[in-house]
């Protein structure tokens, strides 16, 4: 096998070997706690948050962008959902309507100050980011928003069928994404931005309205994340989704896509999710510092842009 296809293959399915690999791990170290029905569950429940993150993160990364603030926009979904709900008397679709429509707006001015700002997209959307953050605060006051009704807790904590709802709204999620990328004129424009940006305008593709709508869609999956986990924790904490930039980041470079743009599959970003969640769960039982878990992802993620590193620079020679 040729040094390309070996690396070719490593970076699109390496991400499965290394799902099972850290799965054996653990399961070797705490067959009792890890290995077992119910810890895969809470793994799958848990993943869920991060793999809405990184389905919207995928569609601003394959046009060779990034978007940052997914952290910050779902906490800031997450708290108008809860006070929107508090201020409709209960009305859990209006808090659902306002969280989805606020992140979406975000995703908005992003693709607008890349689009037509020229700005490049860390700086953008490391902007966002910040300003997201202080919303929040300043919605909130700093401080948690309590007393919501019960019904607020069901897309979080509630199931159909024996599912979690969490886990069926991922997997709705999979689906329209996939369906999106893979079979639809706009999937191929994403790709073709990604790939070659002035081949892509040559062909006639309208680069701003693509980029627009990217970022548009990245923060609503982020806010539709951040709807999940308010819902979950049955609370909106002014502090959520700190950091979960960096994880969801993480999934999608893991799962195959190229930082560089125009490569990526939409399952390689869902296994990537668990992956990230199979590590968190496993380094949580084993009692291991948060600190050291924060290393330890890092050197996953610098391995995997190694790989796509090394891959670009072997077929550019």
């Amino acid at each position: 096998m040729s040094k390309a296809a070996v690396l070719s293959f490593i970076k699109k399915y390496g991400v499965l070997l290394g799902l099972g690999g850290v799965i054996a791990f653990f399961a070797f170290e705490s067959p009792i706690y890890f290995f077992t029905f119910s810890n895969f569950v809470i793994i799958s429940k848990q993943s869920s948050v991060n793999i809405l993150l990184a389905l919207g993160e995928m569609f601003a990364i394959l046009t060779a962008g990034i978007d940052l603030s997914v952290g910050s926009i779902a906490a800031l979904s997450g708290a108008f959902f809860a006070g929107t709900t508090l201020f409709a008397g209960g009305n859990v679709f209006l808090g659902a309507l306002a969280g989805l429509g606020i992140g979406a707006s975000i995703g908005l001015f992003n693709g607008i100050l890349v689009a037509f700002g020229k700005l490049p997209p860390f700086i953008a959307t490391l902007a966002t980011m910040s300003v997201g953050r202080g919303l929040v605060l300043m919605y909130t006051h700093g401080q948690p928003i309590w007393g919501l009704p019960q019904g607020f807790s069901y897309i979080g904590q509630g199931d159909f069928l024996k599912i979690p709802l969490p886990i069926i709204i991922m997997t709705i999620a999979f689906i329209l994404v996939w369906i999106t990328l893979a079979r639809t004129r706009f999937g191929r424009s994403v790709y073709a931005t990604g790939g070659n940006i002035r081949a892509a305008r040559a062909a006639g593709i309208k680069i701003k309205s693509v980029l627009i709508i990217v970022y548009v869609l990245s923060a609503f999956f982020a806010a539709l994340g951040g709807l999940v986990l308010t819902s979950r924790l049955g609370t909106a904490q002014p502090n959520a989704g700190t950091g979960y930039e960096l994880d969801a980041i993480a999934a999608v470079v893991l799962g195959g896509t190229s930082l560089f743009g125009g490569e990526g599959w939409v399952v390689g970003t869902i296994i990537g999710g668990f992956l990230i969640a199979v590590l968190n769960n496993g380094m949580t039982i084993m009692n291991i510092s948060p600190y050291t878990q924060e290393v330890v992802k890092g050197i996953v993620i610098v391995l995997a842009v190694l790989i796509t590193t090394f891959e670009k620079e072997y077929w550019n020679e």
